[in-house]
């Protein structure tokens, strides 16, 4: 049939046109149809994996100078090459306040482990004040990813604050093992912390409270439900998660509730305005530029940490990109979810690709 028979069918015939646009909309919907249930499928498919009767929960079997211990964790997804694990806060908060996770990684197709450290609500939570050092949390998180069969074909490790220190230490010792690294709402030093805390954030904050604040510090009395009072509404809901707290999402509250104080008042001190604990003298500013794995720092505008230390350290590290959230705090996963998100994403896919 030549061009001008053509032509003059479509002319005459404009139901025959229609029909064709018709069956050409179907046949590319059965198609995009098609490669969505794929992808659902290869997702979910939870082939070969020995986590399957428990949802995705696994017991992990750890080794210390203290002995044997179980850690907790979940499984969510399935993807060769895109495997998250996830290191909380604290030190001794839990795992529950990533559950915001849900809502964007698996429509991306990610794999990724929810995990709570030792000490922490659902893992083991021995007595004994010797385990809670940063170098024994490294050699727990390698111990994890042998257990997870974590390699540096698939292996993202993403920790916010508290787990961004034990993200860079575990860095600093096991990159090789690492595809890319996440370190989210922490800066590399913590005198530098203490010091932006007093020069910048206490002069924005009334005098009158802050005085009193310090007072109950002092008199290491911050289980004083004062102490709080004054803490969620001056601090924590403009710094740490900007919204009124009878607001907070579930499971942010969950996760404060099953804080381990032990292992917090230990390691970062007592009070909620800066840090005093065995982390008090942490700094690896200097050792930043030995870190050459796919490196993004993510900060926010209103976080207590500062935002322009987190951007300066994606210029320190060998090849760095920062995710700024300009409506953010600490808990910019929340409070600038989409930009948060979106960023943290698409770092991923392109290291994924090749393309970062």
């Amino acid at each position: 049939m030549s061009y001008i028979k053509i032509k003059n069918v479509f002319n005459s015939t404009p139901r025959f046109a229609l029909l064709l646009v018709t069956v050409s909309m179907i046949l590319l919907s059965c198609t995009q149809s098609t490669i969505q249930t794929q992808s659902a499928s290869d997702y979910f498919d939870n082939t070969g994996r020995d986590d399957v009767l428990s949802g995705g929960v696994k017991l992990i079997k750890i080794s210390t100078p203290k002995g044997d211990f179980n850690v907790w964790t979940k499984r969510i997804g399935n993807n060769p090459t895109i495997k998250v694990l996830t290191l909380h806060g604290g030190p001794g908060i839990t795992h529950e306040y990533f559950e915001a996770f849900d809502s964007f990684f698996p429509g991306a197709g990610i794999e990724y482990y929810y995990y709570d450290q030792l000490g922490s609500h659902y893992s083991d939570q021995p007595n004994d004040t010797s385990l809670w050092k940063t170098a024994r949390f490294v050699e727990e998180v390698e111990q994890v990813r042998i257990a997870l069969n974590l390699t540096k074909d698939n292996f993202y490790l993403f920790g916010h604050s508290w787990g961004g220190i034990l993200a860079i230490e575990y860095a600093l010792k096991y990159q090789e093992n690492l595809k890319g690294l996440i370190i989210s709402n922490m800066v590399p030093s913590i005198p530098d912390y203490n010091t932006y805390a007093e020069e910048v954030l206490f002069k924005t904050m009334d005098n009158d409270v802050l005085t009193e604040m310090k007072e109950l510090e002092a008199a290491g009395d911050t289980e004083n439900p004062r102490y709080m009072e004054l803490l969620i509404p001056h601090h924590y809901e403009k710094h740490m998660i900007r919204m009124p707290a009878e607001d907070w999402p579930d499971p942010v509250n969950r996760a404060f509730h099953h804080l381990n104080p032990d292992i917090n008042v230990l390691m970062r001190g007592p009070g909620g305005l800066g840090v005093s604990g065995r982390l008090f003298n942490w700094d690896r500013k200097a050792d930043l530029p030995l870190i050459s794995v796919p490196t993004l720092t993510i900060g926010a505008a209103y976080d207590f940490l500062d935002p322009a230390q987190m951007e300066w350290m994606a210029g320190q590290v060998q090849h760095g990109r920062y995710l700024h959230c300009p409506n953010g705090s600490h808990m910019a996963l929340y409070d600038d979810q989409q930009t948060y998100f979106d960023g943290l994403i698409k770092f991923i896919k392109d290291v994924d690709n090749g393309n970062f």
